[in-house]
């Protein structure tokens, strides 16, 4: 599987509760589940008005399709190439 970078553009994601982002969080995984073993969610990051996502996938459709059945939007999908963090400046 390939890792990918996705944007979901939500307004106001911010400002959202806990309760109101285990919900989503819990609607997210009951379409992962239905969708099986080609996606998973790594983890994503809560700004102002949009997530940013790590998953693991396939493809770029199963994504799409996770996001038309989540009903959290796909803005942006971006395969990731390669990854490098301080450590790779000592390789």
């Amino acid at each position: 599987m390939k890792k990918y970078l996705i944007e979901r553009a939500l307004p106001g994601i911010g400002n959202s509760t806990p309760e109101e982002l285990q919900a989503a969080a819990e609607r997210s995984n009951a379409v992962l589940e239905e969708l099986g073993p080609d996606i998973q969610w790594i983890e994503s990051y809560v700004v102002n008005d949009m997530t940013l996502c790590v998953y693991m996938a396939r493809d770029e459709d199963i994504i799409r399709e996770h996001a038309e059945k989540s009903g959290f939007p796909a803005t942006r999908i971006t395969e990731v190439k390669t990854m490098i963090g301080p450590e790779t400046a000592a390789a």
